[in-house]
């Protein structure tokens, strides 16, 4: 994460570098600049709206930057091949009402590019692992928030991606579905995933994350390795507060 940058431009996962973003007369992000190298996992934190979900637009290629530049391993993510890898848990699940858990997953699976048997292994093993197999052929409609949230990791998780957009991933979560999201994580840390992780559950990115970013009023008032972000007696959260209110770092 910048500053500073990788030295070899391989093994930056994704980049922002000087990107502004404008909806009219409104400023969401000014002159943002910031790196998440490979296999990394990263908190990106701010208040209500800071612009941490402009900056997941703009990575995901659902809008583009007014100034500036975005990139997905090296590419702009309005390129299919950029985004080929690439996991992604909104905050809100679109559910189509009349369809099953397992045929939602199969059709984002083969979105994903996986066909026949593979395709349908994997559907298997992702529900399997989010707790959600038993629910298999159930209309997505029916299911609680938190299963539903629950069948959203799964759709981030097919196909093994490369890189994981996560925005609120324990929203609707009850707590066990908190430690199980929290061991997701972990698990797709260790295969090597690199993992950004929007959320206002600062506890929940102190524990998870290996930097973090912060953002207030579209610019980033800090970042850094977690443990280095926390001045002595506080917590994240202190030091969260400390920052968006113009404290030094």
């Amino acid at each position: 994460m910048a500053p500073p940058e990788p030295a070899d431009a391989s093994s930056r996962a994704l980049e922002l570098d000087a990107v502004t973003k404008r909806y009219g007369r409104r400023t969401a992000l000014s002159g943002v600049s910031l790196t998440v190298s490979t296999g990394q996992t990263v908190g990106l934190l701010g208040p209500n709206g800071a612009g941490k979900t402009t900056a997941l637009r703009l990575l995901l290629g659902m809008a583009r930057a007014t100034d500036g530049r975005v990139l997905l391993r090296g590419r702009p993510p309005s390129q299919p091949s950029a985004r080929t890898g690439l996991g992604y848990l909104p905050e809100r699940l679109v559910v189509p009402g009349r369809m099953s858990v397992r045929g939602f997953l199969r059709l984002h699976a083969s979105l994903a590019g996986l066909r026949g048997a593979d395709r349908d292994q994997d559907v298997n093993d992702q529900m399997e692992r989010v707790g959600v197999a038993d629910r298999a052929d159930d209309r997505l409609a029916s299911l609680s928030k938190g299963l539903r949230q629950r069948v959203g990791f799964a759709q981030a998780f097919l196909a093994s991606p490369e890189l994981l957009l996560l925005d609120e991933p324990t929203s609707g979560l009850d707590p066990l579905g908190i430690r199980d999201a929290r061991e997701w994580i972990a698990a797709e840390k260790q295969r090597g995933c690199t993992v950004l992780v929007s959320s206002h559950v600062l506890s929940e990115v102190e524990r998870v994350c290996d930097e973090v970013i912060i953002l207030n009023e579209g610019r980033v008032v800090g970042s850094g390795p977690t443990r280095d972000m926390v001045g002595d007696g506080e917590t994240l959260e202190d030091a969260f507060v400390r920052l968006v209110r113009g404290g030094s770092e």
